[in-house]
């Protein structure tokens, strides 16, 4: 059994038991440009993958987009320390306040080879005083022993999102519902400092949208502090993966955007408003994260207010406290500082124009308030989804 030591910026050991070879450098240039950029700014937080290639063969998996879907083997690109120096180094990062994700790009952080690495980094921030949020999303199996870990860490902010579809074509989907299933339960019987969220995804039209479905992600709903459902990534890249494979294609056209039809999202919420029991459901990510949590929502969701017509009056409270529609003193310095210019603040975000998606989420976490690009608005009570499912007429009027 080999054993791998370096010191942090802090003096702590970095050790990590058999730990995953490091890409050479001739093996790192033949990787897209992207997959290499460790940390990357994405709505939820910066996300950290310094560790990449997964074996769980999901379809519909962005590692489609990165161009490493056929990297099965998991493979560090650098060490723990070294990236977590990385990410509190990187110039968006702010302590206590951004936002951070570990893995979730590239590869599966409970693996039983990357969750030393998941663990090793989680308590490399720990160990800093950090309190930020740190989110950790699986499909694969969680076990007491891991709770214990994920339990023991004093400062971060962590929440263990659990992926479920349902789905049975394995064809798409090859990794059993059932294990997500068990690690919810195991997770949440388990948790005492960390949150768990039901993270019900990808909900697909033909796949697992029956009332079977629906009341079966429901009724697991209730070994959760919170549940999200959301739609389908389908971009080009995933579009042409399931064609040279010959699946199903859920739909004609690809999106930017995650698509969930209205339809389908009125016969969720009209099941769960017929359940007896089961965590409260949220549209967004950080909604259910934050709630679970006790906390306002940190993208500043509540400007947006048809998004909160599920949440619980607690949560309203929460988010309605926290939330105020920043000055433009404040806001137009900080744009122009990253390369764009403030369009306008209205009562539900600050538009920009002229700012990457990256750079608009820098502004969103600092300021608790909704950030729009001009160029791509958000249309009222379709919740930033994709136009694929939604009535010409509920896409009149912009939430600027």
């Amino acid at each position: 059994m080999t054993i791998s030591t370096s010191q942090d910026s802090d003096g702590q050991t970095d050790l990590v038991r058999n730990p995953l070879p490091i890409l050479s450098t001739t093996q790192q240039a033949g990787l897209r440009p992207e997959l290499l950029e460790v940390v990357e700014y994405r709505k939820s937080g910066l996300s950290l993958n310094h560790v990449v290639g997964c074996p769980l063969d999901c379809g519909y998996c962005v590692r489609h987009l990165f161009g490493n879907y056929e990297m099965k083997v998991p493979r560090a690109l650098m060490a723990d320390a070294d990236a977590v120096d990385l990410l509190v180094g990187h110039r968006f990062f702010e302590p206590h306040v951004t936002p951070v994700q570990v893995f979730n790009r590239a590869t599966d952080p409970m693996l039983p080879r990357v969750k030393p690495h998941t663990f090793n980094t989680l308590r490399l921030l720990d160990e800093r005083g950090l309190t930020n949020h740190v989110l950790v999303i699986t499909r694969w199996r969680v076990t007491p022993e891991d709770c214990a870990v994920l339990n023991s860490f004093r400062h971060l902010k962590v929440t263990l999102l659990v992926t479920r579809s349902g789905i049975t074509d394995d064809r798409i989907e090859p990794v059993d519902s059932d294990i997500a299933t068990a690690s919810l339960q195991t997770a949440f019987e388990h948790a005492e400092r960390y949150r768990v969220v039901l993270y019900w995804r990808p909900i697909v039209p033909g796949l697992n949208d029956t009332d079977h479905h629906i009341r079966s992600a429901l009724e697991l709903s209730r070994h959760a502090h919170a549940t999200v459902f959301t739609g389908l990534f389908f971009k080009d890249q995933i579009r042409d993966y399931y064609r040279a494979h010959g699946l199903p294609e859920p739909y004609e056209d690809q999106a930017r955007r995650k698509i969930l039809p209205r339809d389908l999202e009125r016969r969720i919420l009209a099941a769960a408003a017929t359940r007896g029991h089961g965590s409260p459901l949220f549209r967004k990510t950080s909604c259910a994260v934050t709630y679970a949590h006790g906390l306002a929502d940190y993208n500043g969701h509540f400007g947006i207010r048809e998004l909160c017509d599920i949440c619980p009056a607690t949560q309203l409270q929460r988010c309605s406290t926290a939330w105020s529609p920043p000055a433009v003193g404040r806001v137009a310095p900080m744009a122009e500082a990253l390369g764009g210019r403030l369009v306008e603040i209205t009562d539900r975000a600050v538009v920009v124009d002229g700012l990457d998606e990256q750079r608009r989420y820098r502004m969103q976490h600092h300021l608790g308030y909704q950030v729009h690009d001009l160029a791509k608005p958000h249309h009222r009570h379709q919740h930033g989804r994709a136009d694929i499912g939604w009535p010409s007429n509920q896409q009149e009027g912009v939430s600027s």
